[in-house]
C-alpha cells in the first residue's frame, strides 16, 4: 500500500492506494486561512499537523489492515508558502501563503535584478517565496535574524513526519531561489536576499526517497515496516503525475481555487516575459510550463456568497447548453492576476450590466471570465513555444458541464474528462510514494486515466466567444488605467 498526502489550502487529503494503483480509501480534514490585513493570507503550520493526524487517523480507524501495509508516502502541497523555522526547528511566524500579495514591492525589486529571471527562468511574482523573506527582513527583522530554515508547506509536513529538512525540484522551482536548468539552489540568488544554502532544505527528485517516517508515527498509525517518504511535488506537478501528464506535450487544465493550464516538457523552455511559469517537473530530467490565474472556482464561490446560493445551485441554474456570451463581461482578478499580467494590484469587475442582467447572465459571465483568463494563459504558452492539441480537465469546476463547454470553446481545444476516479494531487503523491518505495519506472507508473468523454468546442459559438474574448482583453488595460488614476 502507498499513501498520498495532499496539503491543500482548504483541506488536507490522505489517499491510500494498493500496488495496482486502485484507490482503497481517502479521508480529509478541513483547514482555514487567516487574512489579518488586506492582501495577507496565512496559515498556522501546527494546523497542518493536526489535519494530517485527523485524516490519516481516520484511515487507520477504517482500514487498519491496509494502513499496516504502507511502504511509501508521497507528499503534495500548495506552493510558494514561506514556513520560517529557527535553528531548533520551531516555527517563528504563521506561514505566508501562495496567494498573499503583501510582498509585491519586494517582488518587483528582485525582478528588476536581471539575475533572477536569467537563473530561475521566471518572473519574481509576489506570491513566490523569496520576496516574502525580503518582506520579513524589512518588516520583522527580529524574526529574520533567527531564520534557521525556510521550508515550503509540504516540506514542513515532511519535517514533522521524518525529522529531516528536504525538498524537491518542482516545489522549489517556485521560490525564486532555484537554478531551474541545473535543478539546484542558486547561491547567487540566495545571497541576493541575504540567505544561504545552509538555510535551505536538501534537494531530491520527486520520485526519490526524501526521508523515512518516524517510528513513533508509524506505530501511532499501525504501520509495520519501514516507510519511506518520497520527495513529492508541488500541487500542480503532483496533479500532473496523477493525470499522467508527464510526456512532452501532454497538458491539463485545473479548475480549482486557482486555475492552471499545465503542459509537460522534455526540456527547459523559459520565457519569463510571458509570465508563464517554467518549472522543474517532479520526475527526473523533465520540466513543465504553466500559466496560472489566481481565482478560478474562487470566483464562483465569491459570487455564490453574494447571491446567497451555492455554487452548485448557480451551475444548475445555467444548465448544460452553452450560450453565446452576452453583454456582461467579468474580469476574475479578485486577488490580482499572475499570467499574463503579473499584477498584484488589479482587481475584478463586472462590465456591461443592464436591467436585464439577471443572476444566470452574471453566472455565465463569471464562468466565461475564467475561460477567457485561461485563454490568456494558452496564448502565453504559445508565445513560449508550446502548442497544445487537447487538454484534460481536473478540479472541482470541471464538474460543471457548462463551464467545461465555455473553456473548450474559448480555447478552441477539445477537453477530455477522465473516467470516474480521483486523479488529482493526492493520487499523484501516492504514485510518487510508490516510485520511491519500489524504484519503478516513472512512465510505467504515471499513466493517464481512461477518457470517459470529450467536450468539443462548440463551433456555432466560436465567433461569438472570440469577439467576447477580444472585448475581455481590451478591458484589462482600461481597468488598470482607472485603478492607477
Amino acid at each position: 500500500m502507498y499513501l498520498g498526502l495532499d496539503l491543500g489550502t482548504s483541506s488536507l487529503k490522505a489517499m491510500l492506494i494498493d500496488d495496482g494503483q486502485t484507490v482503497i480509501a481517502s479521508a480529509d480534514a478541513a483547514l482555514s486561512v487567516a487574512r489579518p490585513h488586506h492582501g495577507w493570507s496565512e496559515q498556522n503550520p501546527a494546523d497542518w499537523i493536526d489535519a494530517c493526524r485527523i485524516a490519516v487517523g481516520r484511515l487507520a480507524e477504517r482500514h487498519p489492515g491496509e494502513l499496516a501495509a504502507v511502504k511509501g508516502i508521497g507528499l503534495s502541497g500548495h506552493m510558494h508558502g514561506a514556513t520560517i523555522l529557527d535553528k531548533e526547528g520551531a516555527v517563528l511566524r504563521p506561514c505566508i501563503l501562495w496567494n498573499d500579495t503583501r510582498s509585491h514591492v519586494e517582488a518587483a525589486q528582485l525582478d528588476d535584478d536581471p539575475r533572477f529571471r536569467a537563473i530561475t527562468g521566471n518572473i519574481v511574482f509576489p506570491g513566490f517565496t523569496a520576496p516574502k523573506l525580503v518582506w520579513v527582513k524589512k518588516n520583522e527583522p527580529e524574526i529574520f535574524g533567527k531564520v534557521g530554515k525556510v521550508l515550503l508547506p509540504k516540506d514542513y509536513l515532511r519535517y514533522w513526519l521524518t525529522g529531516e529538512y528536504i525538498s524537491e525540484m518542482s516545489d522549489s522551482a517556485g521560490t525564486s531561489w532555484l537554478d531551474t536548468a541545473k535543478r539546484d539552489w542558486s547561491d547567487e540568488l540566495l545571497a541576493a536576499t541575504d540567505l544561504s544554502r545552509a538555510q535551505m532544505p536538501a534537494l531530491v527528485e520527486g520520485s526519490e526517497v526524501g526521508g523515512t517516517l518516524k517510528s513513533a508515527l508509524a506505530a501511532e498509525w499501525g504501520m509495520t515496516g519501514p516507510v519511506v517518504v518520497a520527495g513529492g511535488a508541488g500541487d500542480n506537478a503532483a496533479s500532473a503525475c496523477g493525470m499522467g501528464t508527464v510526456a512532452d506535450g501532454a497538458a491539463f487544465v485545473s479548475l480549482g481555487t486557482s486555475g492552471v493550464l499545465f503542459a509537460a516538457n522534455d526540456r527547459y523552455r523559459p520565457k519569463p516575459e510571458s509570465a508563464v511559469h517554467a518549472f522543474c517537473h517532479a520526475l527526473p530530467g523533465t520540466w513543465h510550463q504553466m500559466g496560472v490565474i489566481l481565482s478560478a472556482t474562487d470566483t464562483l464561490n465569491w459570487y455564490a456568497k453574494i447571491t446567497d446560493k451555492s455554487p452548485a445551485e448557480l451551475s444548475t441554474e445555467v444548465g448544460d447548453t452553452l450560450q453565446a456570451p452576452g453583454d456582461v463581461t467579468f474580469l476574475p482578478y479578485l486577488s490580482g492576476e499572475r499570467t499574463p499580467h503579473n499584477d498584484a494590484a488589479i482587481r475584478g469587475a463586472f462590465i456591461g450590466l443592464a436591467h436585464e442582467s439577471d443572476r444566470p447572465a452574471m453566472t455565465r459571465a463569471v464562468m466565461e471570465g475564467v475561460a477567457f483568463a485561461l485563454r490568456d494563459n494558452l496564448e502565453a504558452l504559445r508565445s513560449a513555444g508550446t502548442e497544445l492539441s487537447r487538454i484534460t480537465a481536473i478540479g472541482g469546476g470541471s464538474r460543471s458541464r457548462y463551464w467545461l463547454k465555455a473553456v473548450a470553446t474559448a480555447l478552441n481545444l477539445p477537453i477530455d474528462i477522465p473516467a470516474d476516479g480521483d486523479f488529482g494531487a493526492a493520487f499523484g503523491a501516492a504514485r510518487l510514494g510508490m516510485l520511491a518505495a519500489t524504484g519503478g519506472d516513472p512512465l510505467a507508473v504515471c499513466t493517464p486515466p481512461k477518457t470517459a468523454e470529450t467536450v468539443e468546442p462548440e463551433t456555432a459559438h466560436k465567433a461569438a466567444f472570440e469577439e467576447a474574448y477580444q472585448r475581455y482583453r481590451a478591458l484589462y488595460p482600461a481597468i488598470r488605467a482607472v485603478m492607477k488614476a
